[in-house]
């Protein structure tokens, strides 16, 4: 699986963008070859786009996935630890919120 990044993806984003400008710019007076063209490039464009975010949106589930399982087998084996740490911090969120 390629790692995709959001650097690259907002890159892919401005990519898109900016093949939809051109498709736009050269629509407005213009037919023919050279609008196929622009067309052709914005609509790869777009598809790899798509890709990428596609590709990050599976990991970002399959991290997700993972990290829920991983917390779930915690309090399973530790509930009682679990039980202190949430009344720990909604102590600290009511002393918190409590002070405005």
């Amino acid at each position: 699986m390629e790692h995709v990044t959001s650097e690259k993806l907002m890159q892919d984003m401005r990519v898109v963008v900016a093949d939809a400008e051109d498709l736009l710019k050269a629509t407005a007076g213009q037919t023919g070859e050279r609008i196929e063209k622009i067309r052709a490039k914005a609509e790869e464009s777009l598809r790899a786009a798509r890709n990428r975010m596609q590709i990050a949106g599976t990991a970002l589930q399959e991290t997700a996935t993972d990290a829920v399982g991983t917390v779930d087998e915690q309090v399973h084996r530790n509930p009682w630890t679990a039980v202190g740490i949430a009344a720990g911090v909604g102590l600290v969120l009511g002393i918190l919120l409590g002070r405005r």
